[in-house]
């Protein structure tokens, strides 16, 4: 894996790839901002100088000084994202779990209808060229094909759309300026009073903050997808992103200065300052960046999944590692159903201006969440209390603001974004809780008690071997103690006899990519039982069978372990012995007298494991050396049980 220093020097490529994938969203803003802020108002001079001096203001504030200059400061070793943030901080306050789960639950929410409001936006680019041109059919089949390429990683995507995304600014700036050298007057806009202006006088101007939030929606994307490329990567280029991002703005102003008096009816102030004879590569170029729009998304939700497994937020699902590169992820299950989403929110809104009217109320909670869980990372870091206090005070201002804006939407689509960051928050909630049950209802006992009667049953001839190396994976992190269920699996379920019994305990970090293991001393347990602790970082894969195979390995090298077969003929053969390794699967007994929310709790989680990955299989191990038990979990047994016997 590569270094924090590595992936976060600036390079040619780091650039490349951060134009890839970090700003496909906040980068495609221009097709739909401005025609969302004016709407159905008469366009005037008023609106004009105000919402670009909020856009402004807000690229200027929101991105660039709270996200590009303050919270790329908080990386856990190279990871951004409000998972990354949260293990920083979480040790010292509990109650910063809730604004994690719902900050975490509105971001990938919002991924579900960031592909889709940027393709049709851009796709719908076509109908001022051929009227009666099919949108739907071709967003669809845009969004499919996005979804298909995820498997093969982001930096072979971040490649190949590093040089789109270059082009696409340049297009950005250049329309811009062609707009703005007729209307210089527009620079006024960079006066806040415009916007201050238009925010307190205006009839309706406070609800303009809910179209003007638009601009600013990926930049949480933006920190989410930290990790990709670096922050010194990120901070370079968003020296020329915003600068083309402000300049296309106030060319969409400087063309709009032409149009007072009258109504947009439906058009498109991106595509109007394009000349005739570039509107169909202008189109094809929008489409692509809008592709790239739901690129930083998809791999933001992806890092955001990785984060919330490791947080016990979310069930063990599958997670692909396609290169070596650090920050490289794919998420089969999330992929395909964010594409669902993608593909129920297009055929529902049909069209972009429906989407905007959805877009950007779940994603201001998760700002709001950000803001809380970074001013409590400031006041551990010992960040002077008042500069603490102005930070919370004033982007909660900010984004409070936006939030109150953005409710209106509510009833006008942005209820789906909730109903979905609902069901999100949902299940992290109950995935949470159903740990903290197990973890408070697993039993634990004194391995020493039973050294003596595993020494027995090792050389207890009367019963078959099971192996000559028995492995069990333990939830225990103290090296003296080890579950019940263990004891039970060795001694009850079916006698266990081996030759060397290992037990090992994943202990996973808030370090992003600890990789540590720890082998219990001699004098701390016994030569034919060993105990090892593997400390992992969050974002680590759990290839245990591997990481094991090479702590064996170092063990031999060291004397520390004979691996050798046991049995004589094999033993003088040199033989090594087999390994078998045992996982023990939890079952919700029917043995339970729970109360209500707490047996609602169990049954989700139990039901929704049953969809996700096996213990095995998330461990890594080698699926024909694991036997898989299972063990019944009794958190509440039934009590006074009034049973009686009679005689006949």
């Amino acid at each position: 894996m590569e270094s924090k220093h590595q992936i976060d020097k600036v390079s040619a490529a780091g650039l490349l790839i951060a134009f890839g994938i970090i700003y496909g969203d906040i980068g495609t803003s221009p097709l739909y901002v401005m025609q969302a802020i004016i709407g159905n108002e008469i366009i005037s001079e008023e609106i004009i100088f105000g919402s670009l001096s909020c856009i402004i203001w807000t690229l200027t504030l929101q991105t660039t000084v709270k996200y590009v200059i303050l919270i790329l400061r908080a990386d856990n070793r190279g990871e951004g994202g409000i998972f990354a943030l949260f293990a920083l901080v979480r040790k010292n306050a509990r109650w910063l779990t809730v604004p994690a789960i719902l900050g975490g639950s509105t971001l990938l929410a919002d991924g579900i209808i960031t592909p889709p409001i940027s393709i049709s936006s851009a796709v719908e680019g076509l109908e001022i060229i051929y009227p009666h041109i099919q949108i739907i059919p071709i967003v669809l089949t845009i969004i499919t094909i996005i979804f298909l390429i995820q498997a093969f990683g982001t930096t072979v995507v971040g490649k190949a759309f590093g040089p789109v995304m270059v082009i696409w600014f340049s297009m950005l700036a250049i329309l811009g300026v062609s707009q703005i050298m007729h209307h210089p007057e527009i620079f006024k806009a960079f006066n806040p009073l415009y916007g201050y202006t238009l925010l307190a006088e205006h009839p309706g101007g406070f609800w303009m903050l809910g179209a003007v939030f638009l601009c600013t929606t990926g930049a949480e994307a933006l920190y989410s997808d930290l990790g990709h490329c670096g922050k010194d990567n990120i901070r370079v280029s968003w020296v020329m992103v915003k600068s083309a991002l402000i300049l296309n703005y106030l060319g969409q102003g400087a063309w709009l200065l032409t149009q007072t008096g009258t109504l947009l009816s439906g058009r498109k102030p991106f595509f109007e300052i394009m000349p005739d004879w570039w509107l169909l590569p202008g189109v094809g170029i929008a489409t692509l960046a809008a592709v790239i729009a739901s690129q930083a998304l998809i791999t933001g939700s992806f890092t955001l999944i990785s984060e919330a497994i490791r947080l016990n937020f979310w069930p063990k699902v599958r997670l692909i590692y396609p290169s070596n590169q650090k920050g490289q992820l794919y998420v089969p299950s999330i992929n395909w159903l964010l594409w669902l989403g993608c593909m129920a929110v297009v055929l529902y809104f049909k069209e972009s201006a429906n989407m905007e009217a959805a877009y950007g109320l779940a994603i201001t909670l998760t700002m709001v969440m950000t803001t809380l869980l970074m001013s409590y990372y400031l006041y551990i870091k010992k960040v002077n209390i008042y500069l603490v206090i102005l930070f919370l005070l004033l982007y909660l201002s900010i984004e409070g603001a936006f939030l109150g804006a953005n409710l209106l939407k509510f009833s006008h689509g942005g209820w789906f974004t909730i109903l979905m960051a609902t069901i999100v928050a949902s299940l992290m909630t109950v995935w949470l809780r159903a740990f903290y049950i197990k973890l408070r209802l697993t039993e634990y006992t004194k391995l020493e008690n039973y050294l003596p009667a595993i020494h027995e049953l090792s050389r207890d001839i009367s019963i078959p071997k099971y192996a000559t190396h028995l492995v069990f994976m333990t939830n225990a992190s103290k090296p003296s103690e080890i579950e019940t269920k263990i004891i039970y699996s060795i001694f009850q379920k079916r006698p266990k006899r081996a030759d060397v019994y290992w037990f090992i305990h994943v202990d996973t970090t808030d370090d992003p990519y600890t990789m540590e293991y720890k082998v219990l001393s001699d004098e701390d347990t016994d030569d034919n039982i060993i105990k090892i602790n593997f400390r992992l970082g969050f974002r680590v894969e759990q290839r245990i069978n591997l990481f094991f195979r090479k702590v064996v390995e170092d063990m031999v090298l060291n004397k520390e372990v004979d691996i050798t077969s046991r049995y004589e003929s094999l033993n003088r053969q040199n033989i090594t012995g087999d390994f078998r390794f045992v996982v023990l699967e939890r079952f919700l007994s029917f043995e339970n007298d729970l109360p209500f929310i707490e047996q609602l709790v169990m049954k989700t989680y139990f039901f929704v494991k049953d969809f996700t990955t096996p213990e095995d299989k998330w461990f890594g191990l080698d699926s024909s050396s694991v036997k898989i038990e299972k063990i019944p979990l009794i958190i509440r047994p039934v009590e006074n049980i009034k049973l009686r016997r009679v005689y006949s």
